[in-house]
């Protein structure tokens, strides 16, 4: 038979019909499969199932097709059909109907499928995203305690490695450790963290070898989606680590785009022992109480001088460095060198890493108060890892602030507490946020949330005080900023009490915290900045402006980047040395 008869006889044995029917029909069972199978909570084994039978059919179904045919006897081999008489009897066109209808059914599951999988469920009255997880805390199965670090560490690892995954939503360690690892009402649990998924787990580790429990759930349903125990050597640890996450993700139907995929796959260190370290630091860093700051430095050291080349390391370490003053007496200027030169070495071993990209934005802020060069590392951060809340929340919370672009930087403020919402930090800078952007009510509003998450937190009880004392209730801002004093003694709250005095008519108390400032300087740092406010609550606006002129030598990003839009500062609007020092606060300090 040549090639010319053999497409003949193709087409006379129906095999072409056959087969674009067969792919019609075969597609249209693939969509049922893939688009409503999961909201039936069918398990994910019987879609692959369906999937392999309808490709394993087609060639069966085109043998049969070449070898039979339907006649109105019946089913007849090929071979015993009177070929006139076929000829003969009238074209029927069912077959065309069929692969439309087929068609149109198959297209339509499709696009219900791409709509519903970007929309969102509804649990309790509450819309959460479909593709949103929490990581809760794994249970640490081992004998020893200290192997809890470990168990958080794997739990970060997981948590770290979906946050670069820019189709899901992923909550923050901050919110999720306030959770035991198996808590019974996950509903309520969801609902507070705004997630539809939660991934429980436990790690259980005995001398090199490890073994990891885990279970992907269905908060709202209590369906259990995906689980796995895994049991390996400790130095697949970050082997295990990547397949959940990557898994996790497949199971939510997350798109990962090629990058993302080898951002899940890296492998921050080889050196286990650095790994624990590093975790154990991370996990006192989030504390951001006492001393817990300068133990996570110790432990990123140690990190370090386990694994030279640990990027992340470096990373908290910076991280570390640049937030110390605002949690113990350290100087700024003791510290932001190290900040910058840690972070800097993390951004030369990683380029790509997320973090590092933070942290330097962090210190380009709070350091060298450089606004644009800050913006710039922040927005590659979260290019990086889309779900990384501090990078959403130092973005919203300082350089946007400070440049007076509110629309944006309460944006990143609103999307940091969606990826942390139980952070009391975050909640509390989007209220400093508000009250920078004159929204006082609004301000007032998100400050008592955060105190609703930790009431005993100075930061939010403070800057309350300070809202109240901008809609011109003195004793009420006084009220706050003297609570504020019962749970930190930094300077700077007894200035702004001694500064809000003295506007309430008290000025001794605004000359005596001066001289009470003077006399613990030389012990810690005492801001410029909240000499500044005293000076000015006295009228002294010279001097005020010679403080806030120090306040910038001192490069205290912190408090003088603001310089633009804070309330605070009104009276020296107009003044020509004060509109000269907010032009250099916001010039631009890098090359683009």
């Amino acid at each position: 038979m040549n090639q010319r008869d053999f497409f003949a006889e193709l087409k006379r044995r129906n095999v072409y019909k056959v087969a674009v029917a067969y792919a019609i029909v075969g597609w249209l069972l693939v969509q049922i499969a893939t688009q409503v199978f999961p909201f039936l909570e069918i398990p994910n084994w019987v879609v692959r199932l369906v999937i392999v039978l309808v490709a394993a059919g087609f060639p069966i179904a085109l043998v049969i097709a070449w070898a039979f045919e339907l006649t109105p006897e019946g089913i007849k081999r090929t071979e015993d059909v009177d070929l006139a008489a076929s000829a003969r009897q009238p074209r029927k066109r069912a077959w065309i109907f069929v692969v439309i209808g087929g068609a149109t059914l198959s297209i339509g599951l499709f696009f219900i499928g791409r709509y519903v999988g970007r929309t969102t469920v509804s649990a309790a009255g509450t819309e959460l995203p479909a593709k949103s997880i929490a990581v809760l805390p794994f249970d640490n199965l081992s004998r020893d305690p200290d192997n809890a670090f470990f168990a958080e560490g794997v739990q970060d690892e997981i948590l770290t490695r979906l946050a670069k995954v820019a189709d899901l939503k992923v909550i923050a360690r901050t919110s999720t450790q306030r959770f035991k690892s198996a808590p019974e009402n996950l509903p309520d649990i969801a609902k507070q963290l705004g997630v539809a998924n939660i991934l429980e787990g436990s790690v259980q580790r005995a001398n090199d070898q490890v073994r990891v429990n885990v279970q992907l759930i269905n908060a709202l349903t209590s369906t259990h989606l995906w689980a796995e125990i895994y049991d390996r050597k400790l130095t697949d640890i970050f082997e295990v680590e990547s397949d959940i996450a990557k898994t996790i993700a497949d199971t939510l139907r997350a798109k990962l785009t090629g990058s993302e995929k080898q951002m899940i796959a890296a492998q921050p260190t080889s050196d286990t022992t650095a790994y624990e370290l590093y975790h154990k630091g991370r996990s006192l860093w989030e504390k951001r109480s006492g001393d817990n700051i300068p133990k996570a430095i110790s432990f990123y050291e140690q990190a370090i001088a386990h694994d030279p080349n640990y990027a992340l390391a470096y990373a908290g370490l910076a991280d570390a460095y640049i937030l110390l003053p605002y949690y113990t007496a350290t100087a700024q200027r003791d510290v932001s060198g190290k900040a910058k030169d840690a972070a800097l070495k993390a951004l030369r071993l990683d380029p790509n890493l997320a973090e590092a990209h933070a942290a330097v934005g962090k210190v380009l802020n709070f350091a060298e108060i450089d606004l644009a060069g800050s913006i710039r590392e922040f927005q590659r951060a979260i290019e990086l890892k889309p779900n990384y809340a501090t990078a959403h929340h130092w973005l919203g919370a300082g350089p946007l602030v400070d440049l007076g672009q509110f629309e944006d930087a309460i944006a990143h403020g609103k999307r940091a507490i969606e990826l942390d919402p139980l952070s009391p930090i975050i909640n509390a800078d989007l209220g400093l946020t508000l009250y920078f952007a004159r929204r006082y009510d609004d301000a007032g509003a998100q400050l008592r949330k955060a105190l609703a998450i930790d009431s005993t937190f100075a930061y939010s009880l403070y800057n309350l005080g300070m809202v109240l004392q901008l809609k011109g209730d003195l004793p009420g801002a006084i009220a706050q900023y003297e609570k504020a004093k019962q749970f930190s003694d930094d300077p700077h709250i007894s200035a702004l009490s001694g500064a809000a005095k003295a506007l309430a008519g008290d000025k001794n108390a605004a000359l005596q915290t001066l001289t009470d400032l003077d006399k613990i300087s030389p012990h810690r740092e005492v801001l410029a900045y909240s000499r500044a406010l005293l000076h000015l609550s006295l009228n002294n606006k010279d001097e005020a402006l010679r403080w806030l002129e120090q306040s910038f030598a001192d490069q205290d990003g912190s408090n003088v980047g603001p310089i633009k839009v804070d309330p605070m500062l009104d009276p020296l609007h107009g003044d020509p040395r004060f509109e000269a020092l907010v032009q250099k606060v916001v010039a631009p300090k890098t090359q683009q």
